[in-house]
């Protein structure tokens, strides 16, 4: 049997899990007060502070570091790479470190798995990144030569539904095709054909969702900038933090929304039914991407335990595809099952490189 330790930070949390092959021993969520945070100068000085917490709190807990087999970690903004697991290696190190895409918590996950690892020369790895870009290169075309399409999803949790899904059929994930629908904060959306993730929409650009704005005209959204007199900071929250459901009704909690609808209120019942309608829009919109059958539309993340929303979407897509139905996050359990898949020899880690 084989022991992992996962490590998934967040920008007020760090969550960590303990695996003994695919059963889950324990897991832990640290939560970090902002003003806790406020005593770092930069992200990278949490390193030391995220890592003692979770030394100190395995210890509590009676475990020995030498016993983990191996260490998987949530994978940061790197430049785009493939899906699978990358052995964390100095060059990813650097990167994260100096040259990142994007400055996020996410980023930290492969520095501190390092340095618990390091003492014990215990492997370790990122497993799906969620810059994992694996779109051919019609798909990175736009309408603008300076704007190159970029994948962008929720990349751990939808690949793993997606192998979930082919293995309560009885084939294997690369055998398969499915669109992905990860329905939390913001909605994406993916197309895994056979093994790859040849095309997806990200929470920003498809459906409108909780706190997310999703795609609009872009001509509604020039307006905007500039008849609107908001600054750029502004325009952003719109998009991404204060748009969708809670720009309409004040509110990004769904169950708060179909207590509001129980109650009668027409307008969340509106904004409801719209959102449902994107979602299910979005998951058609990524049909033609095919070329071969669809094995079915994958309904997953937070959201798709409200059986009311995933009802919504099914009924607008169950007389084209077959409808998968797996909730919740599995960010811990996602993690784990990369790493047991390298242990095992099913699957080899690949090298990160600038």
């Amino acid at each position: 049997m084989y022991k992992l330790l996962t490590i998934n930070p967040g920008s007020t949390s760090t969550k960590i899990a303990v695996y003994e092959d695919e059963k889950q021993l324990f897991s832990h969520t640290f939560d970090h007060d902002a003003k806790e945070l406020e005593q770092f100068a930069s992200l990278n000085d949490q390193i030391p502070y995220r890592t003692e917490l979770i030394l100190a709190y395995l210890k509590d807990q009676g475990y020995d570091l030498c016993v983990f087999d191996g260490i998987v970690a949530r994978g940061g903004m790197l430049p785009p790479i493939e899906t699978g697991g990358y052995a964390i290696n100095e060059a990813m190190k650097d990167c994260l470190l100096h040259c990142p895409a994007m400055q996020h918590a996410s980023n930290l996950g492969a520095l501190i798995a390092d340095e618990i690892a390091k003492p014990y020369k215990t492997p370790a790895w990122i497993y799906d990144a969620v810059v994992s870009d694996e779109l051919p290169p019609e798909a990175k075309i736009t309408g603008f030569p300076e704007i190159e399409r970029q994948s962008f999803s929720h990349v751990l949790n939808a690949r793993a539904m997606a192998r979930k899904a082919a293995e309560q059929t009885g084939k294997k994930y690369e055998d398969c095709n499915y669109i992905v629908v990860h329905m939390g904060g913001g909605v994406s959306v993916a197309a895994h054909a056979k093994g790859r993730m040849i095309d997806s929409v990200s929470d920003d650009a498809g459906p409108f969702s909780p706190d997310r704005s999703g795609s609009v005209n872009l001509m509604y959204l020039v307006d905007l900038c500039f008849d609107s007199g908001l600054d750029k900071k502004s325009i952003m929250k719109k998009i991404r933090g204060a748009g969708g459901m809670k720009a309409h009704l004040g509110t990004h909690d769904l169950r708060e929304v179909q207590k509001r609808i129980s109650e009668g209120d027409e307008k969340a019942k509106l904004v409801f039914d719209a959102m449902a309608l994107q979602i299910a829009k979005g998951a058609g919109c990524m049909m033609g991407v095919f070329e071969e059958p669809i094995d079915g539309v994958i309904l997953t993340g937070g959201l798709a335990n409200s059986m009311d929303l995933v009802d919504a979407i099914t009924k607008r897509l169950q007389h084209l595809l077959p409808v998968i139905v797996l909730p919740g996050e599995n960010e811990m359990e996602s993690l784990a099952l990369g790493g047991l898949r390298i242990l095992r020899g099913e699957e080899l880690a690949k090298v990160f490189s600038m």
